[in-house]
């Protein structure tokens, strides 16, 4: 029997938002194999309807933080997992524009608010619900190049782990997903820094969406994908100092780079 249907998601319906392609499609693709309900959520309708049809899903497009209500109903009455993966990857550093910044926060870490707010409630009332953030590596450790993606990305990170300790007791169970490179749209997007710093180690969705089965099945809070990153955030955590110096000692390497491309 495989992890999901051992977790009791077999049959469950399963909301993932951010999937017209990349880990959200990814995710949704593997729910749906082991047997899910699902509804594949996306801002661009034709990628939602192409990942829908291709797995024999429900596609509910638009803004993600709109849609719970139209998915539930779509599934029945009842969410029983929500994956909060869609993202925008915001490169920039402190001079990014405010608008640059609010879009960022709004995406990353609002988005999973309003999800939570409605979802919270029958949740509650059940006693069970799992709600899923892709949060990313740099949610535990920092991007180079990319400040409001590492700073919104860091907020959703602590919102699931205060969801998970709120809660936990009552029946919520709460997933952090924190890759480092993924083999998708993102990581091209994310230029010369993500080359430098992303691109070797870089997985594909479908390795993400098997991590995530195993921390279902090991009802565990943190997913890396990536092991090493554990190790990372170890140090950081136990030697800041030494931590910050390597770390700006890949900004520079980078900001090397960026000089000779131009």
């Amino acid at each position: 029997m495989s992890a999901v249907r051992d977790a009791g998601v077999q049959g469950a319906g399963v909301v993932v938002t951010g999937a017209g392609g990349g880990i959200g499609a990814a995710l949704a693709r593997r729910f749906a194999g082991e047997g899910a309900r699902v509804v594949v959520n996306d801002i661009d309708p034709v990628r939602t309807k192409a990942v829908a049809e291709e797995i024999g899903a429900v596609a509910v497009p638009g803004d993600a933080s709109t849609i719970v209500a139209e998915a539930r109903e779509a599934l029945g009455g009842t969410v029983d997992v929500y994956c909060a993966n869609a993202g925008l990857a915001s490169p920039g550093d402190a001079f990014a524009d405010e608008s640059v910044w609010a879009a960022a926060w709004d995406v990353n870490v609002m988005a999973h608010v309003r999800a939570a707010r409605a979802l919270l409630p029958d949740w509650l009332e059940r006693g069970s619900g799992r709600f899923v953030s892709t949060v990313s590596a740099a949610g535990l450790l920092t991007m180079v190049g990319a400040a409001p993606y590492s700073v919104s990305k860091h907020g959703a990170y602590a919102f699931a782990e205060w969801l998970s300790l709120t809660y936990r007791h009552r029946g919520v169970k709460v997933h952090a997903i924190c890759p480092q490179g993924v083999r998708t749209d993102m990581l091209t997007a994310a230029g010369s820094a993500g080359e430098l710093v992303l691109t070797p180690t870089a997985i594909e969705p479908e390795d993400v969406a098997d991590a995530l089965i195993d921390g279902i099945e090991a009802d565990r809070f943190l997913i890396l994908p990536h092991p090493e990153v554990a190790a990372y955030y170890q140090a950081r955590a136990t030697d800041p100092e030494r931590w910050l110096g390597n770390m700006n000692h890949i900004q520079r390497k980078w900001e090397t780079t960026e000089g000779a491309a131009r």
